[in-house]
């Protein structure tokens, strides 16, 4: 029996969470893996709607300006490039401190978001899946337009993105989750 690469063992253990998140939520459902400058796009269930956030495979995010993107940049450091961030939005954060506030609270909070930042419709949220070792080894990411995810919609998407994330990381070997997850001094803990 052959044993599946980094790559494709996410991919194919991601496969029914990603289509179950779909169902649960109707947005469009994302698998990206940390790469060297941007997290890139490996897998999607698209939505049913018929106006949906469309997704493709081997699309890199854009780190500071969408939700998988800063989970990268959060969980999986040293990829900011330095100095004045491109805009692509009036919402888009360009000043790095202002990210690294961000980047802060999505540490604390275990999640990002980005709201018209890429585009400005496009609202997604993003959830880091770590391997055993406490490593970032996937991103889970839900996509939509932003009329059907304001705050209340978001709030609703994020138990089932985190247990999908929970399930996937426990899949590739990760501990069980026994709280929430922080990074401490570079290290993952269990709160």
């Amino acid at each position: 029996q052959r044993i599946a690469s980094a790559p494709e063992r996410p991919a194919e253990l991601a496969r029914p969470l990603l289509a179950a998140l779909v169902a649960q939520t109707g947005e469009t459902a994302t698998l990206s893996v940390p790469g060297q400058l941007e997290a890139i796009t490996i897998d999607f269930v698209p939505s049913p709607s018929s106006v949906v956030s469309m997704a493709w495979v081997g699309r890199p995010s854009v780190p500071h300006a969408t939700a998988v993107g800063k989970v990268m940049l959060t969980f999986a450091p040293g990829h900011l490039p330095p100095g004045e961030l491109p805009r692509f939005t009036e919402r888009t954060i360009t000043d790095p401190a202002a990210l690294a506030t961000e980047l802060d609270g999505i540490r604390e909070r275990g999640y990002a978001e980005a709201i018209g930042e890429r585009e400005p419709d496009l609202t997604a949220v993003g959830v880091p899946v770590f391997a055993r070792g406490g490593e970032l080894v996937a991103i889970l990411g839900l996509q939509g337009p932003s009329g059907r995810l304001p705050a209340a919609a978001r709030r609703i998407v994020r138990e089932p993105l985190l247990a999908a994330a929970a399930q996937l990381g426990i899949g590739l070997g990760s501990q069980p989750p026994g709280g929430h997850r922080k990074r401490s001094g570079g290290r993952l803990v269990q709160h």
